[in-house]
């Protein structure tokens, strides 16, 4: 094998493979990053069996074939490398040379054959999401997924389209974050994704204004398309547990409330609330004001938040980091908590948006 390519070129493309790559597995091939060079373009992929990401990239090949190198060494040497053309050969015994202007590496691959094949996805049906839409709908919604691998299901994120509506589901048992979109298309689809993986996509999308996500379901699988990059990840095995069932349909109060003001006042808030336990604040909501108080050993605070309160008036109390994490994603001036009980769920929306929904639920007070 061997040809060549601009180093910066090279080196973008190994950046987003060797996210796939795995450094903590006993088969060392997985360590690796493929390389394949055939006709006038060159394959990356890595593979951890978990989620594969490949990426197709142009150069000039001098001689078709395939190696697979170290993953982070390879990365580590070509962002290191002159910005200029980079010559890359590998012979018959997995020996690669590396060598760009006055630098020149001599490594020792691995064979080709031995690096797993990519899981097949075929799906009639392809979605297709405007990329900053996907990214918005991960980056509001992932926070809330599970981090406790004894309940695998809640460690992803339910996608789910039907009838050219697409929501995506994440929660872990104390807070819901859902966020739905239109699609094109009539087609029915739901799966559960590692929320890893639809992390990984909104680095890989980065801040690029313009282009499409496409998406598509096999069985066991789900891929993504993103300008000629391909993810592909193994879904969840378990059944999602149906968060329509747990969401409120009435309220007894309801606040409105500036979003950043609430923000801010929970931050400061949670400086004294992160020393007591559970980040416990109690939020008193009366007449037109909200007081948020913490109290912990080394002393207490309290903040006032102008609210426009519709109902009644109640006391109650939350972990601050379920409320301050979703003001964070938030992209909007206002949003309307509403409740019923100190003890029952509260329901967190944009004032101005109907498509996205954070149900967190409650601490009980030491008083109830």
């Amino acid at each position: 094998m061997k040809f060549i390519c601009n180093e910066k070129y090279l080196a973008a493309a190994v950046n987003i493979v060797q996210k796939a790559a795995s450094n903590k597995t006993t088969l060392p091939i997985l360590k690796g990053i493929l390389i394949e060079a055939n006709n006038d373009h060159i394959r990356l992929v890595g593979n951890n069996l978990d989620i594969a990401i490949e990426n197709e990239i142009e150069a000039e090949v001098i001689e078709n074939g395939s190696v697979v190198i170290s993953s982070r060494l390879f990365g580590d040497i070509i962002r290191k490398l002159p910005d200029s053309d980079i010559l890359l050969s590998s012979d018959e015994d997995n020996n690669v040379h590396i060598s760009c202007e006055e630098s020149n590496f001599d490594l020792i691959g691995q064979p080709a054959e031995e690096f797993p094949s990519l899981p097949e996805v075929v799906d009639e049906n392809v979605y297709a999401f405007d990329k900053n839409v996907f990214k918005n709908m991960v980056r509001q919604t992932s926070f809330a997924a599970s981090i406790d691998e004894t309940r695998p299901i809640l460690t992803g994120e339910l996608i789910e389209i039907d009838g050219g509506k697409a929501s995506i589901v994440a929660l872990d048992g104390y807070r819901l974050a859902i966020k739905e979109v239109f699609v094109e298309g009539d087609a029915s689809n739901k799966a559960v994704v590692p929320v890893q993986t639809l992390n990984e996509i909104m680095k890989i999308i980065g801040n690029e204004a313009e282009g499409s996500v496409l998406v598509s379901f096999s069985e066991n699988h789900v891929l993504f398309t993103i300008d000629g990059v391909r993810i592909i990840s193994r879904l969840l095995d378990g059944d999602f547990i149906n968060y329509k069932q747990i969401i409120p349909n009435e309220y007894k109060t309801r606040v409105k409330i500036n979003t950043k003001g609430f923000l801010d006042g929970l931050e400061r808030a949670s400086l004294l609330a992160r020393e007591g336990k559970n980040n416990l604040i109690k939020i008193n909501i009366k007449d037109d004001v909200m007081r948020i108080n913490s109290n912990a050993e080394i002393g207490s605070v309290e903040e006032k938040v102008s609210i426009e309160l519709e109902g009644d008036d109640i006391q109650i109390g939350f972990n601050s980091k379920y409320l301050i994490d979703v003001l964070r994603v938030l992209d909007c001036d206002e949003v309307n908590m509403d409740l019923t009980t100190s003890v029952n769920p509260c329901i967190i929306m944009p004032c101005s948006q109907k498509d996205y929904t954070y149900l967190v639920l409650p601490v009980r007070l030491s008083a109830e």
